[in-house]
């Protein structure tokens, strides 16, 4: 730049614009009024003035030279040409803003594919500027840097060009290499903002609640439903029926089907999933929460209980245990009861996890010996588990023979407390007293709960465990058997119809003691549609060819309590004849079990699980289907050779 300031882009753009001269370059059009070269000539006599006084010596050769554009002076009084100047920029910001196609804000750079025209004709763009173009972007450093507080404090964020002493700014290279964006002065609007409408939604809001591409057949499936309320399995879609409508972000996500719903504020605030609200209206575990997931307030449970023989093959496939294919959706807990369990117990527990695969975890699992319990839960619900508690108990004479005896667990799902206990009594047939007295001591010396407290202490026994919980689940092979000789026995069978099993249970030893009250106090169990389970050749369905001659018997059982009446709905009661490498037939249990809402006094889980174990089983599951393909690929690609 020249001591006279001729130079300077702002001189140049002066000039322009007193010619009266139009430039059309890169399809960009600079049309000056007559009143701005009229203030351009005033800004160039200013200039000129100054640089004469500094050929006078007024200003040492020291001192730094006057800038370029025009200051903004602190006091409240201006020069008419730096008022005029910021005026005229600030018109052309506000009517940059007014552009509908720009959406952000003043203090934001223009976009590079976005135009807004200033008043006179001029257009402001991110495409290839010419000289008057990049003269004018330098109008507003002068209010960038001196103007606004807001934009004092970002000067770090000024180009490398802004940054450069005035003097070094002229370089007409530098005007090609400076970024294009023109930044622009904050503005406050001139008149109020209009108002949004209630049903307004933004793309934001409705991409922050789709769902996964994979559970697009939500969305299918009401669609064929014509309206009707979705099974909860399938998502928490039935809060699309009582949302409101007057929130964007519910009405963005009732389009979409999203399975999750909005959190407000308020629950932020007010929710830890450690110890959550004692509050009973904000509780975790309160009414709402527990109505959102189960608007019917029941829970369904699928209970195993089987006696393996200890045997260290395990069944190739686990489906038929734990899904059976006349169930029309699988449960919420998979509770699994094992006697005489496997050598290698984590490998059973990894199958469990193979088998159920990536929508289940492990809960907890528990052992005493060979007796082995295992807890599977749906990983949206492990939030509301408290800790799972476990005790033991060996009815042995000698306490190290852990091969008889019991184990428990226990943990509190909303605010119902639930008992699961899987045993293994004394056998032989006619060892019904010993059987008892195993069931005593267990009732007894079971020490649960532990730290968790007692949903209704009024009617809990000090000398009863099972009356310490609101849910009580009894199963495992209790080794009672039918008092009847195996001819007797086999030939009832031979005459039963349709299943109907009661000519067989008159003569169930289990049956007769719980009608006596003399054991299972409070108990119930399902009615019985199943052939014994036990004892069978492995393999088969043949029944003891031994020497022994054992009699058909239903020595394996599930059993339930509950304090409220009609509290638990048997769903499915039978054996799973499909399981044939041991000489008991698995049992299963299907249960519909009534909840209660809780308050947040309760020790939580906080969602723990076996990391580990899911991870293993869920890369035996991947592997076991790429090798499934692979055996599949190569059977379709086999030819048959022949020899002649």
């Amino acid at each position: 730049m020249t001591e006279n300031g001729e130079d300077s882009p702002l001189h140049q753009s002066c000039e322009v614009a007193g010619k009266g001269d139009s430039v059309v370059s890169d399809s960009r059009l600079l049309a000056t009024s007559s009143e701005d070269a009229k203030l351009c000539k005033e800004h160039n006599d200013a200039l000129k003035f100054t640089a004469k006084k500094n050929t006078e010596g007024e200003i040492g050769p020291h001192q730094p030279r006057p800038p370029s554009l025009p200051r903004l002076s602190k006091s409240s009084k201006s020069s008419s040409v730096e008022e005029t100047v910021r005026n005229r920029w600030l018109r052309n910001s506000q009517e940059s803003l007014s552009d509908p196609a720009e959406t952000g804000s003043s203090t934001d750079s223009l976009k590079d594919n976005q135009t807004a025209p200033a008043p006179g004709g001029l257009v402001l763009s991110g495409a290839a500027t010419t000289k008057n173009d990049q003269d004018s972007n330098v109008r507003p450093r002068s209010a960038v840097t001196t103007g606004s507080p807001v934009f004092r404090d970002r000067g770090s964020s000024l180009s490398d060009y802004e940054r450069r002493p005035p003097s070094q700014q002229s370089d007409p290279t530098d005007h090609r290499m400076r970024s294009t964006k023109v930044r622009l002065s904050p503005v406050q609007p001139t008149g109020p903002l209009p108002a949004l409408e209630k049903s307004f939604a933004s793309a934001t809001l409705r991409a922050a609640n789709r769902i996964d591409r994979d559970c697009l057949d939500y969305a299918m499936l009401a669609r064929e439903k014509l309206g009707e309320r979705l099974h909860r399995n399938l998502s928490d879609s039935r809060l699309l029926e009582t949302m409101g409508s007057d929130s964007a972000s519910v009405n963005s996500m009732r389009s979409t089907y999203s399975v999750l719903s909005p959190i407000r504020p308020q629950d932020v605030r007010n929710r830890s999933f450690l110890e959550g609200s004692l509050l009973g209206s904000g509780a975790l575990l309160g009414a709402e929460e527990l109505d959102r997931y189960f608007p019917d307030r029941r829970v369904g449970l699928y209970i195993a209980t089987w006696n393996m023989q200890g045997e260290k093959g395990l069944p190739a496939n686990l489906d038929d245990l734990l899904l059976p294919t006349d169930s029309e959706f699988a449960q919420d807990f998979y509770i699994i009861g094992v006697q005489e369990g496997c050598p290698d117990r984590r490998e059973w527990e990894t199958r469990l996890q193979e088998t159920l695969g990536p929508y289940y975890v492990m809960l907890y699992a528990a052992s005493h010996g060979v007796l082995y319990l295992t807890v599977f839960v749906r990983r949206d619900l492990i939030w509301f588990c408290s800790e799972v508690e476990h005790a033991t108990v060996t009815t042995r004479i000698i306490s190290q023979i852990k091969t008889k005896g019991a184990v428990g667990v226990a943990f509190t799902f909303f605010g119902t407390s639930f008992l699961f206990i899987t045993s293994h009594f004394t056998s032989g047939d006619a060892k019904v007293y010993e059987r008892i007295l195993d069931y005593n001591k267990i009732v007894e010396a079971l020490a649960l709960p532990k730290g968790l407290p007692d949903t209704n202490p009024y009617r809990s026994t000090p000398s009863d465990v099972t009356t310490r919980f609101d849910q009580v689940f009894w199963f495992g092979d209790f080794n009672f058997r039918l008092s009847k000789d195996r001819v007797d026995v086999e030939t009832i069978m031979n005459r039963t119809v349709n299943g109907d099993m009661g000519p067989l249970l008159e003569h169930d030893q289990l049956s007769k003691e719980m009608n006596d009250g003399s054991i299972f106090k409070g108990f119930q169990e399902a009615p019985i549609h199943f052939l014994p389970t036990y004892k069978l050749d492995i393999g088969c369905d043949i029944y003891d060819t031994t020497s022994k001659q054992r009699t058909p018997s239903y020595t394996d059982r599930i059993l339930f309590r509950n304090r409220q009446a009609d509290d638990i709905k048997v769903i499915k009661y039978t054996s799973c004849s499909g399981i044939k490498t041991s000489d008991h037939r698995p049992v299963i249990g299907v249960f519909q079990v009534k909840l209660r809402p809780g308050r947040d006094n309760i020790p939580l889980g906080a969602g723990q699980f076996d990391r580990g174990l899911y991870l293993e089983g869920i890369r035996r599951r991947i592997t076991r289907e790429l090798k499934r393909r692979e055996a599949m690929k190569n059977h379709s690609s086999s030819t048959i050779c022949t020899i002649s």
